[in-house]
């Protein structure tokens, strides 16, 4: 028997890291883990935004005139975001973050899906934004990182250049609407189960074993956890 675990995530999104996070947590708990595929699916916070956007300002000051806030509760917005991340071994540099387009980078995971190191380059592109302060959306950078979780650079530079799998991200965001995503991450477990956002370990645990033994979650039984959508993140 096999479960699989569609999410639904972009990469410039520090709950879906968090949500990563907690799912390997529970997937580490899990007795089935080896039975377990995990498939990520393209979503883009912000398809419109150029490969990189130029930064005139910080991100406390980007972050209060997208909320209507002051810049001391954007930075206490920030403090409360990097102290949940480190709770979960992360280190999130919002100092550092260099927004830009993600649409180049979910093409690199599909690539990566084929060649069987999907969670690895999903795992160095988070990093990369979150952490590392890397432009991901420009081909280069994008090139490099993939390398370094075992993609051939080449082979990357190459479907960057002709336009693969862009196809396939179109079809996952298609997929998302339908299913009225409107927030990630989001998982659906077995085709059938869906949970919202970066919920605790312990939820994303009870959720892969009722799937596995094919029980339904109940109405309700799982609230939607923090995530990040079109108008920003909880």
């Amino acid at each position: 028997m096999k479960l699989r675990v569609d999410i639904w995530s972009d990469i410039a999104c520090p709950w879906c890291y968090i949500g990563k996070r907690h799912l390997e947590a529970a997937l580490a708990r899990f007795p089935h883990r080896d039975a377990v595929e995990i498939v990520w699916h393209a979503f883009e916070l912000n398809p419109s935004a150029p490969r990189q956007i130029e930064r005139t300002s910080s991100y406390a000051e980007r972050l209060a005139r997208k909320y209507g806030s002051s810049v001391a509760e954007a930075e206490r917005r920030i403090a409360r975001m990097t102290d949940l991340a480190k709770a979960d071994g992360l280190s999130f540099r919002f100092d550092r973050i260099r927004p830009g387009n993600t649409f180049d980078a979910h093409r690199v995971l599909h690539m990566a899906r084929e060649r069987g190191g999907q969670d690895a380059v999903k795992e160095r592109l988070l990093r990369a934004y979150m952490t590392e302060g890397e432009a991901i959306g420009q081909p280069e950078v994008l090139v490099r990182l993939a390398a370094e979780a075992g993609l051939d650079a080449e082979e990357v530079r190459s479907q960057l250049a002709e336009g693969g799998y862009a196809e396939e991200v179109r079809e996952d965001e298609e997929q998302a609407r339908e299913l009225g995503i409107d927030g990630v991450p989001f998982f659906v477990l077995g085709g059938k189960y869906a949970v919202s956002g970066a919920q605790p370990a312990e939820i994303l645990l009870q959720a892969l074993t009722q799937a596995w033994n094919d029980n339904p979650i109940e109405a309700g039984a799982v609230a939607e956890g923090a995530a990040c959508g079109p108008d920003g993140c909880d």
